[in-house]
């Protein structure tokens, strides 16, 4: 299972000279499982940039399929969703999953980012490839390929954002982006989502001082980050999501300043990492 990073901002993207390093795209991973099958996760303007790699490929000819993975609808999760080049390719196929209660609510979320007003494609359906729209709350379990896919509601300020677990290859990744837990860090069922995963990608927005000026957006801290990978015992911890205003020093700093807190818990044997655009994890 090899895991690349296109995109790791959040909000809003922040290229620049003070982001080259870890880069300024938003939300978007792909995951390339063993039997070369491609699970993308969240549709940030990082897409852009995976789109032209699998241009190269079979998407090129439209001989290309793949399963996208929405954790939410926030813009920096879909605002590459129509600058992604594969879906203009006539003959490939993608199913795309999201959180919304119906599939039809889905189609709906994001076609109103393509309307007349905002983009000249003016929707999803004059686009090429053959798209199927698939609400996770319709089918919680996913399989693509080997791989089992289970989806997890977490809170993200007044609405929910999903976390995906997958295993397959006899490995697991879990994708926990824009989530604010409770006081109480995250809960017990939240911990079973993430547990013993060889990597967990998750949210780390902000300081935990930066955050307790922010509470209110329902995001994490590089605190929560280290609390969640400590209770679900995982072997690998990326941090994702930085905030737009971070440069590459602030995110070094992050990963430094979590590597001391698990070390502190004594969490020597949990690896740490800074998300960065171009980065693959293989499992």
């Amino acid at each position: 299972m090899d895991v690349t990073f296109w995109g790791v901002r959040g909000s809003i993207p922040s290229p620049g000279p003070a982001t080259v390093r870890y880069g300024g795209n938003t939300s978007c991973v792909s995951v390339r499982l063993a039997d070369g099958e491609i699970i993308i996760i969240d549709c940030g303007t990082g897409a852009r940039n995976l789109g032209r790699s699998l241009l190269a490929s079979g998407f090129g000819k439209g001989k290309g399929s793949a399963t996208v993975l929405l954790s939410h609808a926030h813009w920096d999760h879909i605002q590459g969703f129509p600058f992604f080049g594969p879906f203009y390719v006539p003959g490939n196929r993608f199913t795309v999953v999201g959180g919304s209660h119906s599939s039809e609510l889905l189609e709906r979320v994001l076609e109103r980012q393509m309307a007349a007003q905002f983009f000249p494609v003016q929707s999803y359906r004059n686009m090429g490839a053959q798209l199927e729209m698939r609400a996770a709350s319709e089918d919680r379990e996913v399989r693509v390929g080997t791989a089992r896919i289970t989806a997890h509601p977490n809170p993200h300020g007044p609405t929910q954002a999903l976390a995906y677990r997958i295993e397959a290859d006899g490995k697991t990744l879990v994708y926990a982006s824009d989530v604010g837990y409770d006081k109480g860090g995250p809960p017990e069922e939240t911990v079973a989502v993430y547990r013993g995963a060889d990597l967990l990608i998750h949210d780390c927005t902000f300081t935990p001082e930066d955050q307790a000026q922010r509470i209110t957006r329902g995001l994490s801290s590089l605190a929560d980050a280290v609390e969640a990978a400590l209770r679900a015992q995982v072997k690998r911890l990326a941090l994702f999501h930085y905030d737009q205003d971070y440069s590459d020093h602030d995110v070094d700093e992050l990963v430094l300043r979590g590597r001391r807190l698990l070390d502190e818990r004594g969490a020597q044997p949990i690896e740490i990492l800074g998300a960065a655009e171009g980065l693959t994890v293989r499992l």
